[in-house]
């Protein structure tokens, strides 16, 4: 392809970054462009893996927390709604109700009745986003799960709690959302740089080990990230 009709397809504002940081060599920036497109795909088996353990380690412990396996159902009657989720900011004096999880599983329940499936807890499970899984760490769901979600990771470092956790978790999501929205991940400034995107893989490995140090072992043979990295870095 040529480098005016590769321009044309994906739009100068898009591949002027792509273009600047490699000298405006035109098949540099086409290598540069799928190098960076190769390492987002290579991120999608890791963080669907983490993603898939992650939930459903939370499920298996707030099962047991609730005493029901059907937990994510029932509790909308239950911490869900907790008063506590009522608050008035204090700069500005004005009344907020978090009913986040609560409208999330009421979406699915609707996505699910539209479909025509059943309404199980499985796939309400399946249907939630990594949000609604983060937003167990945040402070006021935290509490009123008396600290249950920091249970699934067994071997967390010493000094390390529910802000460090969800530190990692959030870092990720926003990096996960990044690649869904085909936005680059290999700049720092206008520079071609790794740093970032090697954070967030180290942050992934790190989950992993604290849910249980074998974890890595099993993807071994799908990672692709960091030697798809040295390659783009060689462009």
């Amino acid at each position: 392809m040529k480098f005016n009709e590769f321009t044309q397809f994906f739009s100068s504002s898009r591949i002027d970054r792509y273009h600047n940081a490699t000298g405006k060599i035109e098949n540099k920036t086409i290598e540069l462009y799928k190098a960076n497109l190769t390492i987002s795909k290579s991120f999608h088996p890791l963080l669907g893996i983490l993603e898939v353990i992650f939930r459903n380690k939370i499920n298996d412990t707030l099962s047991l927390h609730f005493n029901d396996p059907n937990w994510i159902i029932n509790q909308k009657t239950g911490f869900m709604i907790d008063p506590s989720l009522t608050f008035t900011y204090k700069k500005t004096g004005k009344v907020k109700t978090n009913r986040f999880l609560l409208k999330e599983i009421t979406r699915a329940e609707n996505r699910l009745t539209k479909s025509g499936a059943n309404i199980t807890s499985g796939r309400i499970i399946s249907e939630q986003t990594l949000g609604f899984w983060t937003d167990l760490y945040e402070v006021h769901n935290y509490k009123l799960l008396k600290g249950k979600p920091i249970k699934i990771f067994t071997t967390l470092p010493a000094g390390y709690g529910r802000k460090e956790v969800n530190d990692e978790l959030n870092k990720i999501r926003r990096f996960r959302n990044r690649i869904n929205h085909n936005e680059p991940i290999c700049f720092s400034g206008s520079n071609v740089d790794f740093t970032e995107t090697l954070d967030v893989y180290n942050s992934i490995i790190n989950l992993l080990i604290w849910i249980d140090p074998q974890l890595p072992e099993f993807i071994e043979d799908i990672d692709e990230i960091v030697k798809n990295i040295k390659i783009a870095e060689g462009i």
